[in-house]
């Protein structure tokens, strides 16, 4: 069959124009197309027409995250295609890309930072719901015949949360465009300008929307303990800016093109209490920016601790998070980790996650189904 022409169905609900999983998906759909097969988008009416130039858009009407997959239910048996991709939680599909994650795992690690009442409020919270129903209907009851993580850390929370068979999980590093992620010496100096640092100042980014999930308050706590008074915080996302606000900080807001504030950093930050794959994190590392993450993102899995930046076992480690900013303040050491940085980088490109995912998918296709 891998010789035929075949039509890869693609499920996501919504539409972000900074999300990871949508450009994930417009790059992955490229690569299907480029491989003479059909990409086919069943989405809602978020998702802009210009956005999707690979094949039909198949909109559907649904306002809750339940209502989507049931309707996604519904004309399953009409879609026609070989293999139904989905990048959400659904009732059933051929191939689900857990991108996002466990979100049972992600709760678990969330309890411990939550308040009682929070914890209490959260048990009547619809969505929260819906997700976990979806979840276990995908991997408990095998709604999903197959699996694709970004993580080995997802893997096994998903073989130890559900139970699903382990030899029905693929991981696939996620990989970006390499050539629009690099240094840029006249960037550089035009985005710090513009920015208002100095040549002494040491710019941490951050980067990343959720900020309770991604850790900012950590972040900005860790910033805020370090002795050396030259350490700025840049902070890209969107959010409850009030919430966080600091002295050493500037929020940049949401941006469209996230190069110029990679370009102006020296240390990216990403104290993350969940995070199955950092889509920022490796953008970072091809700018030969350290990263300073958590165990709880499965970005750490591609990194050496000390070579390619830090990796602290707990975001709330605020002392271990500011001991690894003022490692990396050195200017020495940073421009001694750049080629190791560069190199680790350079193995994480788009089409290598492509090529690997369609191989994946091509193989599904041919299997006879269960």
């Amino acid at each position: 069959m891998s010789n035929e022409k075949l039509t890869i169905c693609f499920v996501r609900r919504g539409y972000s124009p900074s999300g990871g999983a949508e450009a994930y998906l417009k790059r992955l759909a490229r690569g299907v197309v480029d491989a003479g097969h059909e990409a086919r988008l069943f989405t809602t009416s978020e998702w802009p027409e210009n956005e999707w130039p690979f094949g039909e858009i198949v909109r559907v009407r649904a306002r809750s995250t339940i209502a989507f997959a049931n309707e996604i239910e519904r004309i399953r048996a009409d879609l026609k295609c070989e293999v139904l991709v989905s990048l959400e939680r659904i009732c059933r599909c051929d191939v689900y890309r857990a991108g996002d994650g466990v979100h049972l795992a992600w709760l678990n690690r969330r309890r411990k930072f939550e308040s009682p009442w929070h914890r209490f409020t959260r048990v009547f919270n619809g969505k929260h719901r819906e997700m976990l129903r979806l979840e276990e209907a995908l991997l408990n009851e095998r709604g999903a015949e197959h699996v694709i993580v970004n993580s080995r850390m997802v893997k096994e929370e998903i073989v130890d949360l559900y139970n699903y068979r382990r030899d029905k999980i693929d991981i696939v590093h996620t990989g970006i465009p390499l050539d629009q992620f690099h240094a840029d010496a006249e960037l550089r100096v035009k985005s710090r300008a513009e920015l208002g640092l100095t040549n002494e100042e040491i710019a941490v980014l951050f980067a990343g929307t959720g900020w309770e999930r991604k850790g900012l308050r950590f972040a900005v706590d860790a910033v805020e303990a370090c002795d050396n008074p030259k350490v700025r915080l840049l902070i890209a996302g969107r959010g409850n800016v009030r919430r966080y606000r600091s002295d050493r900080a500037t929020f940049l807001g949401e941006l469209d093109d996230m190069r110029p504030a990679y370009a102006a950093a020296d240390i990216f930050i990403l104290p993350t209490i969940y995070d199955p794959f950092s889509n920022a994190s490796l953008e970072a590392l091809a700018c030969g920016l350290p990263v300073i993450t958590t165990r709880a993102n499965g970005f750490s899995e591609i990194m050496e601790d000390r070579i390619h930046g830090s990796i602290v076992d707990l975001p709330e480690d605020i002392n271990g998070l500011a001991n690894a900013i003022e490692d990396w303040c050195d200017p020495t050491r940073r421009g001694a980790a750049r080629p190791n940085i560069l190199k680790r980088a350079s193995q994480f490109d788009i089409s290598v996650n492509v090529a690997q995912t369609l191989a994946i998918l091509l193989r599904i296709a041919a299997q006879p189904k269960e």
